[in-house]
Order: structure tokens, then C-alpha cells, then sequence
């Protein structure tokens, strides 16, 4: 990456770097096909807090080191380390729920680019992210019933979400891997792409959401949270928000572009 500042990380598997308004976060372990161990989960809150309080960061990009690898899955030679026991287990739970929660909750746009195998735990991650740009030959799957494991209500009910629930049972019945076509096909992920084309599809898409106004990205994120939540959504929360956007200035600079016939430049405020 051309003129990146690299972010420390505390785990040797995870990179952060910085390249314009893109904040890319890498699973970096590609001699296991960048499966997740317990020191990867952890990082995950680190970096994503760590692009999120930078403004220069617009839109974030998960990716997997090397081209054989989104994320592969968890790492599961560290089981009978990391998940020998009742207590360990619950540990390992709690990380990772809370490196999925960051990801959840974090109020800038997150797009998973997909290159390779994207299997279980990588597949959480992904759908986990706003955006799924994914290579024509990545596989998908959730191998739960090869392993004999069960899978939590949140991970199922954002599936469920996003495809479904015939589709979910079907992911989960078979534990087969699925084509590129056919989790497009599902509503798995959102484009589609050459191998060849990935990295320079993926930045383009990042320069058109970097363009655009941030508060409204955030409103927006916030309140299809809030949609989803159905009649528990905070619906006072979402009218602040559209409230705020108005307030902003951005809001005046998209006006006055728009009057002036110019691109405007957003600073989200």
C-alpha cells in the first residue's frame, strides 16, 4: 500500500494500517489460511477503536494476508489450549463476543473484502461488516455440524437477518462450502468480482463512500440497528439523529455544493 501508516497491534497476526480515508485491518496469519486464534479476536477491539477515533478514516476494509484466505475459520489447533476447559471456553466466548460487538457497533461503514475461504468464524466476521466484496472463486461456509458445535442466538439471528431462514438451514444442514454465485445468490454478499479486480474495486467503492457525508452514514447505520430491533427500537434515537444531521455542517456545505455545482468536502461536524 502506497503511503500507509502502519498502527501498532498487539497481536503479530492482526496488521493496521492507514492508506487516505481507508483504515485496512488484516488477518495476518496466511500459513493457517488466517485462522482467528484468541490473540486475534482480542486486537480486533483495539484497531477497530483505534480507526474510529481517527477522522481521517472514512470507511474501514477487513481482509485476509495472502490469496487463499478470508478467514478460514477459527484456529482450532488452539483448542484444546484455549477451549480445554468450562473456564477457558467461556473466556474464549466472551473475547470474541466482544471483538464481534466492536465490529457491530462501530459507526463507520466496515466492507469485508473476500478473497479465498471465508468458513465459519470468518464468515461471522463478514457478515458482521456493512459491505461483503468478494472474489468469484471464494467458498463460504459454516462447518458447525461437522465439528458438533453448537451456534450462538446472535450469530444465527444475524444470519437469519441477512439471508433468511431457510437459507440459514440450509448453511447449516449441509456444512458444505458455497460458491461465490451462490451466496450472491442468497443475499450473502453484495458484489462479486475477478480476483484481479478486487483491490482496485474494493478502493474505488471506499472513494465513493469517502465522498460522502459521514454523520449521515452514521445516522443511517444506527438507525437500521435500530429497524432490526423491531418494536424495541429507539425511535426518539433515530429522529436526534436525522436531527443532528440537519444541524451539522455538513449539512450546509452539501447545500451550498450543491447551489455552487461543485463536489462538496465533507469534514463530518
Amino acid at each position: 500500500m502506497n503511503d500507509a501508516v502502519t498502527i501498532p497491534v498487539t497481536s503479530p497476526h492482526m496488521l493496521a494500517e492507514i492508506e487516505g480515508p481507508i483504515g485496512w485491518m488484516t488477518f495476518n496469519k496466511p500459513e493457517r489460511r488466517n485462522a482467528v486464534s484468541l490473540d486475534m479476536w482480542e486486537a480486533m477491539p483495539e484497531i477497530l477503536h483505534r480507526f474510529e477515533s481517527d477522522p481521517s478514516v472514512r470507511v474501514i476494509v477487513l481482509k485476509g494476508a495472502g490469496d487463499k484466505a478470508f478467514v478460514s475459520g477459527a484456529d482450532i489447533s488452539q483448542f484444546e489450549k484455549a477451549r480445554s476447559s468450562e473456564a477457558a471456553n467461556a473466556h474464549y466466548d466472551r473475547v470474541s463476543e466482544l471483538a464481534s460487538k466492536a465490529l457491530a457497533e462501530c459507526g463507520k461503514p466496515t466492507i469485508a473484502m473476500v478473497r479465498g475461504f471465508c468458513i465459519g468464524g470468518g464468515l461471522a466476521i463478514a457478515i458482521g461488516c456493512d459491505i461483503r466484496i468478494a472474489t468469484d472463486d471464494a467458498k463460504f461456509g459454516i462447518p458447525a455440524a461437522r465439528l458438533g458445535l453448537g451456534y450462538g442466538a446472535p450469530g444465527v439471528k444475524k444470519l437469519v437477518g441477512l439471508v433468511g431462514p431457510s437459507y440459514t438451514k440450509e448453511i447449516f444442514f449441509t456444512a458444505r462450502h458455497f460458491s461465490a454465485a451462490e451466496a450472491r445468490a442468497m443475499g450473502l454478499i453484495n458484489r462479486v468480482v475477478s480476483a484481479a479486480e478486487l483491490e482496485d474495486y474494493t478502493r474505488t467503492y471506499c472513494a465513493t463512500i469517502a465522498d460522502n457525508a459521514p454523520k449521515t452514514m452514521n445516522t443511517l447505520k444506527r438507525t437500521v440497528a435500530e429497524v432490526l430491533r423491531g418494536h424495541e427500537a429507539d425511535w426518539g434515537l433515530c429522529d436526534r439523529l436525522v436531527t443532528e444531521c440537519f444541524a451539522s455542517q455538513d449539512y450546509i456545505e452539501g447545500r451550498r455544493a450543491f447551489m455552487e455545482k461543485r463536489r462538496p468536502v465533507f469534514r463530518g461536524v
